[in-house]
């Protein structure tokens, strides 16, 4: 519940603040660099080595980069058709094609389903979701932020952008069985704690409702896919094709019907894809996905 108040809190400040007329309102191209090269990876050395790997975990952390994937491919194809721009591509694949697992989704999840459900939740979350976004979506992003680049370009991008190094880092200790001391990973989780507020207060410095704005057609297909044609693919997928039933393969599907990433939407925007509609896509997306929430759990309860 606390996680819920502070993402509500943090959102409405931002939005507050547009309206302070000594306020810079360009700070939030700071907020953004200091989550991306600070707090992500601060998260990344903390819970990465903490891994145990086991092959039943497939189903929870694969529904993260199957998702991403039906990302990339619905609106890719959809962007081609219609000659939309790279960066109105590149920004719907990459917040609609990550969900907001972890700030949103873990206190949902444990309400729902207990401790169990929030141990899959933090599987969804880590090497499913969160590794995602650092590999696959910074390649995404990279890509879609400019209009021609080389594969050198973008693996040197890679290569050099912190969350990366960190993640790198943090899949070397765990094979290695290595973990920071306890003051170490106090304060690397602490750093990692002002990933939301930081984030959703950046989102609501540039929160805008323009009812003439050409975003929301794209605002409307982006939580459309997000919050109800993605978890229903999963549903699809997991259990009617594959015949998976239980309560991994239930929170795998909540999770996926959270409403879109916010550090995702953070990278989008850093990256300059269309930072206005990221800013929607979460400042929008978190109230409806509650709504949407309701109905999936009626759905996933019918379908037992």
């Amino acid at each position: 519940m606390k996680n819920i108040i502070i993402i509500f809190v943090s959102l409405f400040l931002g939005i507050a603040c547009q309206f302070v007329g000594r306020f810079p309102k360009e700070i939030y191209k700071t907020l953004n660099k200091i989550v991306l090269y600070f707090c992500l990876p601060a998260l990344s050395l903390y819970f990465i080595p903490k891994i145990v790997w086991q092959n039943e975990l497939l189903y929870p952390i694969g529904a993260a980069w199957i998702s991403f994937a039906l990302s990339i491919i619905f609106f890719a194809s959809i962007g081609s058709y219609f000659r939309w721009s790279k960066k109105l591509t590149g920004c719907l694949i990459i917040t609609g094609g990550f969900s907001n697992t972890s700030f949103l989704g873990f206190p949902i999840i444990e309400a729902l389903y207990g401790k169990p459900g929030l141990e899959t939740a933090i599987l969804v979350d880590q090497p499913g979701g969160f590794v995602a976004m650092s590999t696959l979506g910074i390649l995404v992003a990279i890509f879609y932020s400019s209009g021609s680049t080389t594969a050198t370009l973008i693996a040197k991008k890679i290569l050099l952008f912190p969350p990366f190094i960190t993640f790198c880092i943090a899949v070397l200790m765990n094979v290695f069985e290595y973990d920071f001391l306890d003051n170490i990973q106090f304060g690397l989780l602490k750093v990692g704690s002002l990933v939301t507020p930081l984030a959703l207060f950046s989102i609501g410095l540039q929160l805008s409702f323009d009812r003439k704005s050409k975003h929301f057609k794209f605002l409307t297909l982006g939580l459309v896919f997000k919050l109800i044609l993605m978890p229903l693919f999963l549903l699809v997928l997991y259990v009617f094709i594959l015949k998976q039933k239980g309560l991994q393969i239930e929170v795998s599907i909540m999770e996926m019907a959270m409403a879109p990433m916010i550090t995702a939407s953070i990278l989008a925007s850093a990256y300059g894809l269309k930072p206005k509609l990221c800013s929607l896509m979460i400042g929008v997306g978190i109230p409806l996905s509650f709504i949407t929430l309701f109905f999936w759990c009626i759905i996933l309860n019918f379908v037992k």
